[in-house]
């Protein structure tokens, strides 16, 4: 048998490589990664097929069935608010969308739907953005807002929105898939998870825009999705959130996936140079215990598909 001081001195060793192995990633700026997927706060995957890049993030993250039941009704609310192709960088990734339904159904789901206020035409939105195509061929149901019926969200730790009128459709549903894009935005500086709610509501958007980081920050307070998605593969640096010129683009060619909305785009905001306290809605989530943003305390898994 194992003696108890050479068991503890064993451990000591090993302990102490994890120790600087963390403090030598922290001390160049990039979190240590996590030990395992089943302990990991977020998976990134970098690779050149969007859809098999989110399906590996989830795989690494635990599997859809840690997130969807047999029978349940999935609501996937992607960025799919302008008037523009894959190739313009403004709206989700189709591929990514598609890949998600697939993996939903897979898992069980009775229903997978696919929801967005756009802020163009939305059939023209819809359309343009591929995702309504790409959604269907892999099973989902696509639901136009006009015809849906919304409910009262309370906001109780809400500093500037104290209620959100949300579509009935997110609130009761099992499983809620936030899928935003990553990209600039002319106000925030930044668009991404927490952001991505906004196409959520029916609430007047003049009324968050007279506040909007606290807005975003304060509904982020009291919704909640299973999971959360960046698409990162082709990233808006500037001239966001409509996008302005090609050049504005860059191949990041990354999916980020995690149970927490602030700390995927506590990890979001880096693909700008940016710390996520230079981003004022992350700093104020992080305030208000919406998740953990900073990057040194959370497990990173990364790998490449």
């Amino acid at each position: 048998m194992e003696k108890a001081s050479e068991r503890s001195r064993r451990e000591f060793l090993r302990n102490m490589a994890l120790w600087t192995g963390a403090a030598a990633a922290t001390a160049a700026g990039i979190p240590a990664p996590a030990a395992d997927a089943s302990t990991a706060d977020l998976v990134v995957v970098s690779g050149e097929d969007p859809k098999a890049m989110v399906k590996k993030a989830i795989e690494e993250l635990g599997g859809m069935k840690k997130f969807v039941s047999k029978g349940d009704v999935v609501v996937i609310k992607p960025n799919m608010a302008w008037e523009r192709t894959p190739e313009q960088g403004a709206n989700t990734n189709p591929a990514v969308v598609a890949g998600l339904v697939e993996l939903a159904l897979d898992a069980g789901a009775k229903e997978v739907k696919v929801i967005e206020r756009t802020l163009g035409n939305p059939e023209r939105c819809y359309s343009m953005s591929g995702i309504a195509d790409a959604a269907k061929a892999a099973g989902a149901k696509i639901l136009f807002t006009s015809g849906l019926q919304t409910a009262t969200l309370p906001i109780k730790k809400g500093v500037f929105l104290k209620e959100s009128s949300v579509w009935k459709d997110a609130l009761d549903c099992d499983c809620y898939i936030n899928v935003p894009v990553a990209k600039h935005h002319m106000m925030t500086q930044f668009t991404c998870a927490m952001k991505n709610h906004m196409g959520l509501t029916m609430d007047n958007r003049r009324n968050w825009h007279s506040n909007l980081d606290q807005a975003i920050a304060d509904f982020a307070s009291a919704f909640t999705p299973k999971l959360n998605v960046i698409d990162a593969y082709r990233v808006m640096l500037r001239g966001g959130p409509m996008g302005r010129s090609p050049q504005d683009l860059q191949m990041v060619k990354k999916c980020i996936v995690g149970v927490n909305q602030a700390s995927v785009d506590a990890y979001g905001v880096t693909l700008f140079g940016r710390q996520p306290k230079d981003i004022r809605h992350v700093a104020l989530a992080g305030g208000m215990a919406v998740g953990e943003i900073d990057l040194a305390k959370l497990k990173i898994k990364e790998v490449t598909v």
